[in-house]
């Protein structure tokens, strides 16, 4: 496999945007083909899937769950819901023993979330963000999130440390904000580490130090796609794949119509996913180069 042609998985440091940790791969890799599975804000850290190359093409195929350790500190407001804002908001109120704990199970399952100003989305063409800095608020619609896993870990003083395993889109310092409001003593986000991200890991991850020319990255076809059958296609079948004309199925290979494989060359690099259908093989999506 193409050294640029696979997935790195970066533990983003704090104070870098997923934009700069991009660009700064771009220019060590030497290759603008790079893409990234999950925005970080700044302030956090932690696991930031990085797709090369072909890698790019795989990104409707990678699950979308999060895993995050974060930090919410009670007593106080912020403009961006954690503690990077201005302060909108404080109380002396503060819960009592074992209140945030009791709360969070209200917190879990299908959830429905409005999600911050200062956030980048866009809605009837303006960027919330730059709407928020402007000091004008826009109505933004609830948006479906789901959270599987919240439980606290541990709490120092007015901080409390919580372990969250949710679905993508969902704003964990939206998350601590909403917990604040419901527990009536108002809460921001304090620091906030992402654990795992479309299932790599902290384990799979590698500092931006460590990051060189000639590093091994992650491959396609067994990261993604090791759940499905594999044929080796013959040379005169490469013909047809670069044509994008379906190629027939070994017999041999006993592959169910309609079902998922990988496909390789016959020098054993992948080239594509396909779709079996009525003894051929359909282009579904072509990673390689043919």
């Amino acid at each position: 496999m193409s050294m640029l042609n696979g997935f790195l998985i970066i533990d983003k440091p704090q104070g870098w945007t997923s934009h700069d940790i991009v660009a700064k791969t771009r220019g060590i890799l030497r290759t603008r083909a790079i893409g990234h599975a999950g925005t970080l804000d700044p302030l956090a850290t932690g696991v930031l899937p990085l797709l090369i190359g072909g890698a790019t093409k795989a990104l409707d195929y990678l699950p979308n769950g999060k895993a995050y350790i974060a930090v919410l500190r009670v007593g106080i407001e912020t403009d961006t819901q954690d503690i990077t804002g201005n302060i909108t908001a404080m109380s002396d109120t503060r819960p009592p023993n074992g209140a945030l704990e009791a709360l969070l199970p209200s917190f879990t399952g299908e959830q429905k979330q409005i999600p911050p100003m200062y956030s980048a989305i866009k809605i009837g063409g303006k960027t919330l963000y730059k709407e928020a800095r402007a000091g004008r608020e826009v109505e933004r619609p609830a948006r479906d999130v789901v959270i599987e896993k919240l439980e606290l870990l541990s709490q120092d003083g007015d901080e409390y440390t919580i372990e969250v395993h949710c679905s993508g889109g969902t704003y964990i310092r939206t998350l601590c904000h909403d917990i604040g409001r419901q527990l009536g003593c108002l809460a921001a986000m304090t620091g906030l580490r992402r654990t795992m991200a479309c299932n790599f890991t902290l384990d799979d991850a590698v500092t931006l130090d460590a990051v060189s020319p000639d590093m091994q990255l992650l491959p396609i076809d067994t990261t993604v796609f090791a759940q499905y059958p594999a044929i080796t296609v013959t040379t005169a079948d490469m013909t047809n794949i670069k044509n994008g004309k379906p190629i027939r199925a070994n017999a041999e290979c006993r592959i169910k119509s309609a079902e998922l494989t990988r496909v390789y060359a016959p020098d054993g690099q992948f080239i594509m996913l396909g779709r079996v259908d009525d003894g051929f093989v359909k282009q579904v999506k072509r990673f390689g180069v043919v």
